[in-house]
């Protein structure tokens, strides 16, 4: 069985749509495929296949009212069986450590030829998790600047939590990390390849085991929305960025157009590969998936247990705003540095940054509000 996790970074850049589309595509090439919708708490991946609501899922099986094999459910499409999410559950962060053990066991364990995880959007510690059941991986991400940045920053927090499976706690290396991780800024702003020259030093033998998984680690690039042929070069930058400040080598599986037939498609309740299989954006996902049959299937090395990962993480991979504000800002120091980025694309990043900012800030006094006015009736908090 092929794992193909489905992520983002973020949210808004087609990564349901591609996860749908691709299960029936590898279906139509006579491929076994099971679709899971890990998108908790924004579950919609059976609006992209022109299913209702599902009545069973990942949340009535958290939930103890059924066994896992009953959650799954054919589809109107060869091949393709699939797993609901549960829009009732507040997204992966309320899934507690021996849940997601557990459901990660259940994933492993189905027999099929391809198993797609639909992932959520953001960096939490579960969502890399779960990317990291296979060493590749595939990223979706729009030509825009911040989501590119969201996608960069999503691949540099998952080696963090290679790191966080390979360097165990009894080690030199585990303590120069735990000692690194006081100082978030720092951290973030320390490039990978001298991070792994230091660790060198200290931690040889565990290092070295590192450096075999981060090549391993072989995750696979998705550009979408694409709306003129110059939006390609954009691709080849992250991957400059990924190789030159993470050291890794990321794969390009391909470019989708940004196409008007999708719209018309989703209306109609139907996947745009079954509604117009000829149209441009149909080709593209048919394309990709005779890439990915093509392609060799990679594993980690047998040690390596995603569903055994340790809650610590050296990263800012939990969804701090300050730490994820730090990230942001290093990346734009590397980037500017390096010439990748122009005046108008910093400009347009802390744009985005400021009104993520503004955001939270309109959040935390709603909050507040509620709090205050519940104190107020009486209500235990």
């Amino acid at each position: 069985m092929q794992i193909i996790p489905v992520a983002g970074g973020k949210g808004g850049v087609g990564k349901s749509l591609l996860s749908a589309n691709l299960a029936i595509a590898l279906g139509k090439a006579g491929k076994n495929v099971i679709l899971a919708d890990l998108d908790l708490g924004a579950s919609n991946l059976h609006l992209v296949l022109g299913a209702q609501s599902p009545k069973c899922g990942i949340g009535t099986y958290l939930s103890g009212k059924q066994n896992f094999q009953e959650i799954i459910t054919p589809t109107d499409y060869k091949n393709v069986s699939f797993i609901a999410g549960d829009s009732e559950l507040p997204g992966l962060t309320a899934i507690k450590p021996q849940q997601k053990i557990d459901l990660m066991k259940s994933l492993l364990s189905l027999k099929c030829d391809y198993l797609i995880l639909d992932l959520g959007a953001g960096t939490h510690i579960s969502i890399l998790d779960f990317f990291l059941l296979s060493p590749q991986g595939v990223m979706v991400s729009a030509p825009t600047v911040t989501a590119t940045l969201n996608a960069y920053l999503f691949l540099k927090n998952a080696i963090f939590r290679i790191m966080a499976n390979t360097f165990r706690q009894e080690s030199p290396a585990f303590a120069y990390l735990d000692e690194l991780k006081k100082d978030t800024q720092g951290l973030q702003r320390l490039y990978i390849p001298k991070l792994v020259e230091k660790l060198q030093e200290i931690d040889p033998e565990s290092t070295k085991k590192f450096k075999a998984r981060l090549q391993r680690f072989r995750p696979r690039l998705i550009f979408n929305m694409l709306d003129d042929p110059k939006d390609a070069e954009k691709a080849q930058k992250i991957r400059r960025s990924c190789k030159e400040y993470l050291d890794l080598n990321l794969e390009h599986l391909g470019v989708i157009y940004r196409d008007s037939t999708q719209d018309k498609a989703l209306s109609s309740r139907l996947p745009v590969v079954v509604y117009k299989p000829e149209s441009i954006i149909s080709q593209a996902i048919f394309r990709i998936a005779d890439r990915i049959i093509q392609s060799n299937d990679a594993q980690f090395d047998k040690d390596f247990d995603p569903a055994k990962l340790s809650e610590m993480t050296f990263s800012a991979a939990e969804d701090e705003a300050q730490d994820d504000f730090i990230a942001k800002l290093a990346y734009i120091e590397d980037m500017a540095g390096s010439g990748s980025l122009t005046s108008g694309e910093i400009s347009e990043i802390l744009k985005q940054m400021n009104y993520e900012i503004n955001c939270l800030k309109k959040e935390n006094n709603m909050l507040r509000s509620k709090l205050l006015k519940a104190a107020q009736q009486g209500f235990k908090i």
